[in-house]
């Protein structure tokens, strides 16, 4: 063997040849569809209405626990007034004045025609 380089098989760069490509369209999609946009809708205004609804039937609570009040007021000054004529009633009725007035009017006391019943 000799000392000399020399090249066995020369290098060559194999380059496959491409096939040309098609240029694929790509359709852009839509971020939301119909049917999302449909569902969307009715969700809100499903919300929409409920809120309505809650808003609706708290006025309405308010409302009436208002009248609830103004009921309870009128029933405490009525059981006062009535408490007062009780009092009234019980003065009234008392021995000592039934007997003031019966002489006031011409009555007296009769012993004999008095019975007693048990």
């Amino acid at each position: 063997m000799s000392n000399l380089a020399y090249k066995t098989k020369p290098n060559h760069q194999f380059q496959p040849q491409e096939a040309p490509q098609t240029k694929v369209a790509i359709r852009k999609r839509k971020k939301i569809t119909l049917g999302e946009k449909v569902l969307a809708s009715i969700f809100v205004c499903a919300m929409l209405l409920g809120s309505i609804q809650i808003i609706s039937n708290q006025v309405t609570i308010y409302n009436e626990n208002i009248d609830i009040q103004t009921m309870e007021a009128s029933i405490q000054d009525q059981i006062k007034i009535n408490s007062d004529l009780t009092v009234q009633v019980q003065e009234k009725s008392s021995y000592e004045r039934i007997w003031a007035k019966a002489r006031e009017m011409g009555l007296f006391l009769n012993e004999n025609n008095v019975k007693v019943v048990d």
